[in-house]
């Protein structure tokens, strides 16, 4: 019979049958409105949770899709909140392709951020990964010192550095935009050693076992198990590049050397305040500025929240 035990006989000789002991009546029961840490949620919190999630991306999509209205606007309704324009003016974009030189600024931009990005992410997983590896005296003095970098503000070092790269002839090019980059940034040092910290140990000892060097260890076995932390430090690293205003207006004079958001302060000096203007102009090129790291954030979204939950998991 179904949800019963085999008959076995008793002390007396008398036999019976005992019900099979079955988790699928609780599991019916608690399946049904459970929330993964085992509380039951009811009826009200079945439907608020889906309310206040959708209420929430409404406001943080709001700013963009005004901005995508705004760019399909004329000059007199640019500034309402209305999301649906009154006539789509859709020459807007192909006015700002031809009125500046913005493929030529989206493609400075890509090649400075991803020359920032992958300089930084592997110089400070190196660096991390000597500090979680090695151990010799004075590591934690030395890694409490890259720390307190992280207190000086960026302000400080703007003069020293304009002076070191005007006395390499390199102050009016691309590369202090991105060269800096090669030694490392603190904050993903200490994300990336957190990382290599919570890697067992044994596997290293084992990879030393079989002859592996510590270049090999660092590439075979720290690079694969730390993946998501290494495209959390790309994507910051992106995003921080992709947005930088500050040096591009330090070191960047020639319009043809113009990274997007440089191109953007142009563009804001001819169309918009002081200029002639026109912001719907203004608001296409931006609207075409920002898609590009809304691409990069859906094709490493993956990796990128987990990197982040991993974070908060390690110690």
């Amino acid at each position: 019979m179904t949800g019963l035990a085999p008959v076995r006989p008793d002390r007396r000789g008398r036999q019976h049958t005992v019900p099979a002991a079955s988790g699928s009546t609780r599991g019916r029961a608690g399946h049904r409105g459970t929330r993964p840490g085992g509380r039951r949620q009811g009826p009200v919190g079945r439907v608020l949770r889906p309310l206040a999630l959708t209420a929430a991306t409404v406001v943080f999509l709001y700013p963009f899709l005004w901005l995508v209205s705004a760019s399909l606007k004329t000059s007199d309704h640019v500034f309402d909140n209305a999301l649906l324009p009154s006539s789509w003016q859709w020459g807007n974009y192909s006015r700002i392709w031809h009125e500046v030189p913005l493929l030529t600024w989206l493609g400075n931009s890509a090649a400075v951020t991803l020359a920032a990005a992958v300089t930084v992410t592997a110089s400070s997983a190196i660096v991390a990964f000597g500090f979680a590896y090695f151990r010799f005296p004075g590591r934690n003095l030395l890694f409490g010192l890259v720390i307190a970098t992280m207190m000086l503000p960026a302000v400080v070092t703007m003069v020293p550095q304009y002076l070191v790269w005007n006395w390499l002839h390199l102050a009016s090019s691309q590369v202090p935009l991105w060269a800096p980059n090669l030694f490392g940034s603190a904050f993903y040092i200490f994300l990336l050693r957190q990382f290599f910290l919570g890697l067992p140990r044994e596997l290293f000892e084992a990879a030393r076992i079989d002859g592996a060097g510590y270049f090999g260890m660092f590439w075979r076995i720290a690079v694969p198990l730390c993946r998501p932390a290494l495209v959390v430090t790309f994507v910051f690293e992106v995003q921080a590049a992709w947005t930088d205003l500050v040096r591009p207006l330090i070191y960047l004079r020639d319009p043809a050397l113009y990274t997007v958001p440089r191109g953007l302060k142009a563009v804001l000096d001819q169309f918009g305040d002081g200029g002639e203007m026109e912001w719907e102009i203004v608001c296409a090129a931006s609207v075409v500025v920002t898609l590009p790291m809304i691409i990069i954030f859906f094709l490493g979204q993956r990796h990128f929240v987990s990197g982040i939950a991993t974070t908060g998991r390690k110690g």
